[in-house]
């Protein structure tokens, strides 16, 4: 509690600044995920509390985010289907789901499981990060024109005879389990047919169409349909805040340009009357837990989404764990992994009972929270509470806001999710694999497959798939690289090798030697990126011997790159010495050489390397 008070102006003030950034994401992911944008605020208000009180990054704003939005609305569109479209009766099963999504992520942190994060592949993040993207700028395109596919009659229509047909299955099903013979029975069902309204088929047709426009292959295939219907009203007011948004940026960031295009859009669209959609209301009043989660939980209802809620317990711990890392390098803290997966295991669960989405530790608040002074949980727990106040103080005028507006902010967001990082490196990466007479990179093909099939088919099963994919390609490449050499080891502490037993004692302080004695893949770039760290102040020269490193992924050219640029934030020259041919190819691709490391400080021999360092490096120690 010490700790928890001792920043306590700049807590505030960072936990005020981060809860206003939060406050149109989580109206816009709440419209997205389907539960309307009460569920988003409130999953941002208990998520950012409780996250920040049990979690163990003392700097982290949690809060529904993009990923975990996009996975979100795939589990809450096929619940609703299974109720024939009927919200409020799948509810209670849909944040069944989450509370369990909430207590795996628990669970992770109590086995210790938050230090294996760290081997998902870099493809396998990039293709599923951009996934993201497209999923959110796609179906967002819809409403930010104005079309509805439920208030379409005419496709409604088009679904008036399926409807017929589920309906009639239903009644068959009902009969089934009640123990009676149709055959033997027909009256009863002609019977139950006829208590069939139009109102009925009307509204499973309804259903049937949002389900057919529902997704990113959905939204293309009505697009030509929705195009014929546009609502220029809408698309204008989801055109200027996305104007807005990008344009206010080269004007200041002092103020959040997501919450200056929100205000100001919905302000010009309501004083003119204009006749816009409107989100959907609010409820006023302090959120109450859903008791209906409990009174009608029955385990067969989510047996099905049990690999489900373990793909959203797994997304919302690498999400929070990036963003603490993020926030680590920024505060020079140290994050405690498995307590920051037991608090957004907490924070998810609460949410859930107080009906809301879920969500993780999220990289642009949690920025902003830092440089706007939060150094301590107290600042993520106000955060919580400030989005309480606006729900409490503001919900009657946050229920005005249109919902082309919103649109247009996740159009922004979808944009800004992808990882333009890994994409532009598809062209530069090596192509070391042979398919029939096409040379390709395998690391491409994984990002690639990710990206693909979770935008047109399944995010749960494509990164199953990706992880497969890299866990074969990686143990191919090792077993090859053993077969060639069998004394390949992982990063070991630093021991001195014998040629370096005559180098300069006078030079010990000024130079750092670091050995890498094996491959520097996914799986060992925590353990390279401590060099930095591990540097003693007085070095100005940082030795690298690489001969023993014969491949380096990915992850492992990025580390690599991360590693190099803060060293020369702090004007320490760094030696490659016996630098091989895979990863100098793989750090010339991306310009790290000669960028980050001249060619003349690439050396063959460790001798070599000395003779540099006697004729450049002053004893100053």
């Amino acid at each position: 509690m010490k700790n928890l008070f001792s920043n306590v102006k700049g807590d505030i003030f960072g936990g005020i600044t981060a809860g206003i950034v939060a406050l149109p994401l989580a109206l816009a992911f709440g419209v997205s995920s389907g539960l309307g944008p009460a569920a988003g605020l409130y999953g941002a208000i208990f998520i950012s509390f409780f996250a920040a009180l049990f979690g163990g990054t003392s700097t982290q704003i949690s809060g529904p985010t993009a990923p975990m939005t996009a996975v979100s609305m795939v589990v809450i569109a096929s619940i609703i289907a299974v109720h024939d479209g009927d919200v409020e009766k799948a509810l209670p099963y849909i944040l069944s789901v989450f509370i369990l999504a909430g207590l795996m992520q628990i669970s992770l942190g109590l086995l210790g499981m938050g230090k294996y994060i760290k081997y998902i592949p870099y493809p396998v993040v990039s293709g599923f990060m951009t996934a993201i993207g497209v999923i959110i700028l796609v179906t967002q395109i819809l409403p930010a024109i104005g079309y509805y596919p439920k208030e379409d009659e005419d496709l409604v229509n088009q679904f008036k005879p399926q409807a017929e047909e589920i309906i009639l299955q239903n009644i068959l099903k009902e009969e089934a389990g009640e123990g009676i013979l149709v055959l033997d029975h027909f009256e009863e069902t002609i019977k139950r047919a006829n208590t069939v309204t139009d109102a009925d088929t009307l509204k499973e047709a309804k259903t049937l169409a949002a389900k057919e426009a529902s997704g990113v292959i959905g939204s293309l295939k009505v697009l030509p349909r929705a195009i014929q219907f546009i609502s220029w009203l809408e698309l204008a007011l989801a055109i200027a805040t996305i104007v807005i948004i990008y344009g206010f940026k080269r004007i200041t960031t002092a103020v959040p340009s997501t919450l200056v295009a929100l205000i100001a859009v919905s302000g010009v669209a309501f004083i003119f009357k204009l006749p816009y959609r409107r989100i959907e209301e609010i409820p006023t009043g302090m959120p109450m837990p859903n008791m209906a989660i409990f009174t009608q939980f029955s385990i067969t209802s989510l047996t099905p989404y049990i690999f489900t809620a373990l793909t959203l317990a797994l997304l919302g711990a690498i999400d929070s764990l990036l963003t603490s890392v993020v926030a680590d390098n920024m505060t020079k803290t140290k994050h405690k992994p498995n307590k920051e997966l037991i608090g957004q295991g907490i924070g998810n669960t609460i949410a859930a009972i107080f009906n809301g989405i879920p969500g993780a530790g999220a990289t642009i608040r949690t920025v902003v929270n830092i440089n706007s002074g939060g150094k301590t949980k107290l600042s993520g727990m106000v955060a919580g509470i400030v989005l309480l106040v606006v729900l409490l103080a503001l919900g009657p005028i946050a229920s005005q806001i249109p919902a082309a507006v919103l649109a247009g902010i996740l159009i922004t967001v979808g944009i800004g999710v992808m990882d333009y990082k890994g994409l532009k490196a598809i062209p530069s990466l090596p192509r070391d694999l042979k398919i029939g007479p096409l040379k390709v990179s395998s690391e491409v093909i994984i990002m690639l497959v990710v990206l693909v099939l979770s935008s047109v088919w399944n995010l749960v099963y494509a990164v199953g798939i990706g992880l497969v994919i890299a866990s074969l390609m990686f143990m191919k490449k090792i077993g090859d690289l053993t077969a060639e050499r069998s004394d390949v080891k992982s990063l070991l502490q630093e021991k001195a090798w014998k040629d370096e037993a005559n180098f300069p004692v006078n030079l010990k302080e000024e130079v750092f030697i670091k050995h890498i004695k094996g491959p520097l893949f996914f799986g060992s770039t925590s353990e390279f990126q401590q060099l930095a760290s591990q540097i003693p102040s007085t070095a100005s020269t940082v030795i690298i011997r690489t001969g023993r490193m014969q491949y380096m992924d990915q992850s492992g050219l990025y580390a690599m790159e991360d590693v190099l640029v803060d060293l020369k934030k702090n004007n320490v020259n760094v030696l490659f010495v016996n630098l091989l041919q895979q990863p100098k190819y793989m750090m010339e691709r991306i310009d790290i050489i000669p960028d980050l490391i001249p060619v003349e400080h690439l050396f063959s021999n460790f001798d070599d390397a000395v003779a540099w360092v006697k004729e450049n490096v002053k004893d100053t120690y």
